[in-house]
């Protein structure tokens, strides 16, 4: 860079001295010691047309890192083309590390370095420096400015970015495939000779893997790396600088390489055969075993499926796979039966359900096993020869006739006896019974089809050794219909028949119906009885549809001759045996219009409704109205009679209390209350009344006797009773009786505080302890009184 009044210029002196540089200099150390570097300055103020013979000309010192002598280590030196060797200028340095790392001599120019400098920390040094004139202080030359440039030595080993790497591959892959890339950084200049050139090296890990000297990529460099066999790998990678030459740092990391799995082995049984045992009273879906085909590989590529080939028991048996476990569940399929097969041989293959094709080479992923169920033997209940049971009988069948026989049998191999009975439950009634030795079912009471057509009971069968072994059967007996129900009237039937009716008249038409069931359909007859058939004033007459007709024989009827016919009818069916039965039609006399309908007769009142007439109601209305009316006069004229209260207070609640809102003097109040009332009862003023009423009339208070001391407390409220309910003004418009009296033969005597106070004396309390835990506060409280008094 060029400046219009100066320049560096760097000269290299061949060694003698040189009359311009006599200056004495201290001991000094550089890279180069066979020569002098000399900064010369020099430059022209004046602007005029001549060029200066000499500018100022830019250029740089140099100086190795790490110097590691005892000397400050000598950069260079600066002079002015001012300079006349008088001292008269004096040198200055400024800028970066400038009387700190660097000094110059202000006499001579030398420059010097006090400290150990770091190409790595700081590679560039700018100063500036400048001539001035020691007496006036002004400057002789323009400032001019320089640069430190520090040479690089080999003084950083190469340094990995991480220090452990961690890296995969599948197992079994190719020699030279990728693995991972490491890669190392040497801080030294890497312009500057070979100290940042890096070569990778493997210290560890051969014949396993190999590195790229120059890009530190790792790979592969065995084949058919088995996870099996060995899964982690570590290996040590060295990065060496200098071009990895002699005399080269170097620093080292670690790679821990992992063998991913691949489904490479196949699955494979420990053994060719397992045996396994279950009860024949196993019931399905049990499991009967576990077996397991062993997979060296691991997650999905050890997932393994189960299945039953072939075998004898294939349709007996059924196998699943546990997905945790990875093992094949056996389980029964179909009940078991010791006495039909007892040895069951399946063949199961346990297959892999994640195949790699890659390495379909090594053979089948699948493996097979034969698996044998021993059938044992265990004490099973009885076995009916049907699972249900469908029986009939007639209803007419007499008591203890056989309906039907049911069987069981021990299935086992001894043939233990069986015994039979009905389960009640389902027979509560008792209607049937079993003989318990051959099974015959047969009545215990008569049968009704039309109450009950069918019954469903339970037979159970147990073995007579162990009766806990036994099963159930159910059997559905159906009652068979037989013709012992006579056919009767549909309904029951009452009619009329107009006293101007007209012979030949149909006045009624009778249906029948039947309890019992006919198979081909009922078929009724109707006829009238023998008694009535010549003497009635009406015929009967049989439609052949399973109904008949009524008319009537002659041509008038009054009602006042014969107001009610009964007529008997004969109905009897066409089964086997024939069943007939009775029933009689009422038939009234009535009084009809000329049209026929009805107008009165004597069964009017079965005919009409009965009730009552508006008037009769309006009566019954007005009396209910009038004994309303004079419950509530009465009781108006009954609350009018009462007394009324002098005391209205929403605290006077008519109670055992009457409060009276004003307080008394205390006990020293003696003009308030004359406390001896209580004592004297003769001491009552009679002239006193009661101030809780409005006296009505004046009756005068009666004469109280006085009782006597010694009078039994008995006798004495029997005797104030009697004259409480005798006299007008006692209660009950009072409700509080003061009886100031004790009575005799208290052994306590009074336990009023009233006459406490004519006690002279001080009492004796001991006796309260003898009186038991009730009364031990009392004692304690007493006692301790007196023991103060003592005291």
């Amino acid at each position: 860079m060029m400046r219009t009044y100066h320049c560096f210029w760097l000269l290299f002196w061949a060694g003698q001295p040189h009359q311009s540089f006599l200056t004495p200099l201290p001991k000094r150390t550089s890279g180069f010691p066979e020569k002098e570097k000399i900064l010369v300055l020099s430059g022209n103020s004046r602007r005029d047309v001549h060029r200066s013979k000499r500018s100022w000309m830019w250029n740089q010192f140099f100086l190795l890192e790490e110097y590691t002598g005892t000397d400050y280590q000598y950069v260079g030196k600066l002079h002015s083309d001012q300079d006349k060797g008088d001292g008269s200028l004096k040198y200055i340095l400024s800028g970066d590390g400038a009387g700190d790392l660097f000094i110059i001599n202000e006499n001579t120019g030398d420059i010097q370095a006090t400290k150990r400098l770091d190409r790595e920390e700081k590679p560039v040094y700018i100063l500036r420096a400048q001539a001035i004139n020691r007496r006036t202080g002004r400057p002789v030359e323009p400032e001019s400015e320089f640069i430190i440039k520090i040479h690089d030595i080999n003084d950083n080993e190469p340094m990995f970015t991480k220090d452990v790497y961690n890296a995969s591959i599948p197992e079994m892959s190719d020699v030279g495939t990728f693995v991972v890339q490491v890669t190392a950084t040497d801080a030294d200049d890497p312009t500057y000779g070979n100290s940042a050139k890096v070569v990778y090296s493997i210290l560890q890990g051969q014949p396993y893997f190999s590195v790229e000297s120059e890009t530190g990529i790792i790979k592969t460099a065995l084949l058919n790396m088995d996870r099996e066999n060995r899964e982690q790998y570590q290996v040590v990678i060295q990065a060496k600088d200098m071009g990895g030459q002699m005399g080269g740092l170097s620093g080292t990391t670690t790679v821990n390489i992992t063998l991913t799995d691949v489904n490479d082995n196949p699955p494979r049984f420990p053994q060719s055969t397992y045996q396994f045992r279950a009860p024949e009273s196993m019931p399905p879906e049990s499991p009967v075993g576990r077996i397991k085909a062993n997979d060296a590989d691991v997650d999905e590529n050890a997932e393994i499926e189960y299945s039953i080939t072939e075998g004898d028991g294939y349709d007996m048996f059924g196998i699943t796979t546990d997905k945790d476990t990875q093992e094949g569940i056996i389980t029964v399929k179909k009940a078991l039966d010791f006495e039909n097969k007892n040895l069951y041989i399946l063949k199961v293959e346990a297959t892999n359900t994640h195949v790699d094709p890659r390495f379909l080479y090594l053979g089948p992923f699948k493996d097979s096993a034969t698996v044998r169920i021993q059938v044992e033997d265990v004490d099973e209940p009885p076995v009916f020869s049907r699972p249900a049971y469908i029986m009939e009988v007639k209803e007419d069948v007499p008591i203890n006739s056989v309906i039907g026989t049911v069987t069981a049998q021990d299935p086992d191999a001894a043939k233990n006896p069986v015994k039979y009975s009905v389960d009640r439950h389902t027979d509560m009634d008792r209607v049937f019974n079993i003989n318990s030795g051959n099974g015959s079912i047969f009545t215990s009471k008569p049968l009704d089809r039309e109450t009950l057509l069918w019954h469903n009971i339970t037979v159970i069968a147990a073995e007579i050794n162990n009766p806990k072994q036994s099963s159930r059967v159910p059997v559905f007996i159906k009652v068979l219909d037989v013709n012992d129900n006579a056919p009767e009237f549909a309904m029951f039937y009452e009619t009329f028949v107009c006293e101007n009716a007209k012979a030949e008249q149909l006045i009624q038409t009778l249906s029948a119906v039947d309890k019992d069931d006919s198979y081909s359909g009922h078929q009724f007859s109707f006829s009238l009885a023998p008694e009535a058939a010549s003497s009635s004033n009406f015929t009967l007459q049989d439609n052949r549809d399973n109904t008949a007709g009524i008319f009537t024989r002659k041509t008038r009827y009054n009602r006042h001759e014969m107001s009610t016919y009964f007529l008997p009818v004969v109905i009897s069916d066409n089964d086997y045996p024939i069943q007939s039965s009775t029933e009689t039609v009422t038939i009234r006399v009535c009084a009809c219009d000329h049209r026929g309908k009805m107008l009165s007769c004597n069964a009017e009142a079965l005919i009409h409704p009965t009730g009552l007439s508006t008037g009769a109601l309006i009566a019954i209305l007005l009396c209910i109205i009038i004994l309303l009316v004079t419950v509530v006069l009465f009781a108006a004229l009954r609350r009018q009679r009462k007394k009324e209260p002098l005391i209205i207070s929403k605290e006077d609640i008519r109670d055992n209390i009457v409060s009276y809102n004003d307080e008394g003097g205390g006990e020293e109040d003696t003009q308030a209350f004359d406390i001896g009332t209580l004592r004297n009862p003769e001491a009552i003023d009679d002239n006193k009344l009661r101030r809780d009423i409005v006296p009505e009339t004046l009756f005068m208070p009666r004469r109280t006797a006085t009782a006597r001391d010694n009078t039994d407390v008995r006798d004495f409220i029997n005797q104030r009773l009697k004259e409480n309910d005798t006299d007008p003004t006692a209660p009950p418009y009072d409700s509080l009786a003061t009886y100031a009296y004790e009575g005799n033969g208290s052994v306590a005597e009074s336990l009023s505080s009233l006459e406490s106070v004519t006690t002279d004396g001080d009492q004796d309390y001991d006796y309260l302890s003898d009186w038991g835990p009730r009364f031990k506060k009392l004692a304690d409280m007493y006692g301790t009184m007196d023991s103060d008094k003592d005291s």
